[in-house]
């Protein structure tokens, strides 16, 4: 088995749902393997199953004059914010193979963050009870999943290099007195989300023990061409509601 990784820079949140919607359909029938989505999204909330709207400390209008969209997921979590800058992961794995372990799930995808950071120098931990990953207090990458039938979508957002100032706008993960961090602000140096994100597939593999494949790599499957496809037809869907 091997993973197929698209890294598909940025893109619109509701196109990247539905990428994860049409490849959970294709894992369930059986027809792929497991996927790496790695992207970042123009400024966005959402807001996860079990999330408040009181957690959003701003009103819709200020949101539609700043240009950030809002949307209610599936994933579970609370409120989290989403900007270029900020390194997404969304693995759709087949969780059977791995035990039907959710928690120990979460803790391998903590496993990969922690290591990744580790190749910058920056010593980052977990906090019991809260998924993601924290460095000196701060929260520096947020998880939220859904798992349909023991494969998983969504994941997680490491801050890289983002505007730190728009979490200011919600309550992170509807936790009081969070403070948020990035890779950038803890080295005091910018860092680019492209080589994060080698460091990360490398680590990802590593820890799932997985070998990774990029899909501009898989010849005659135009792995990454059709992945391109399936996003210009969710944005033309999209534009005529």
């Amino acid at each position: 088995m091997q993973c197929i990784v698209y890294r598909l820079g940025l893109i619109e949140y509701e196109a990247a749902l539905q990428l994860q919607k049409d490849f959970l359909a294709q894992k369930l029938s059986g027809k792929t393997p497991d996927i790496l989505l790695l992207l970042e999204h123009p400024p966005t909330i959402t807001i996860g199953k079990s999330g408040k709207l009181e957690n959003v400390l701003v009103s819709s209008a200020y949101l539609a004059q700043e240009g950030i969209s809002l949307f209610f997921t599936e994933r579970g979590g609370d409120v989290t914010y989403h900007g270029p800058g900020q390194l997404v992961a969304y693995p759709i794995i087949d969780l059977r193979r791995r035990g039907k372990d959710i928690r120990r799930y979460i803790s391998e995808l903590e496993e990969v963050i922690i290591r990744t950071l580790k190749d910058f120098s920056l010593e980052a931990y977990r906090i019991k009870d809260y998924p993601g990953v924290w460095v000196k207090g701060e929260q520096i990458a947020a998880i939220g999943l859904k798992v349909s039938r023991w494969i998983s979508t969504h994941g997680f957002a490491l801050n890289v290099d983002p505007e730190l100032r728009d979490f200011s706008l919600i309550r992170p993960c509807g936790l009081p007195d969070v403070k948020v961090t990035s890779l950038s602000r803890a080295l005091s140096q910018k860092v680019s989300v492209q080589e994060v994100e080698e460091k990360l597939m490398a680590h990802f593999s590593e820890v799932f023990q997985i070998p990774l494949k990029l899909a501009s790599e898989i010849e005659g499957l135009g792995a990454m061409a059709q992945c391109r496809m399936q996003i210009e037809k969710c944005k033309i869907a999209l534009c005529q509601i």
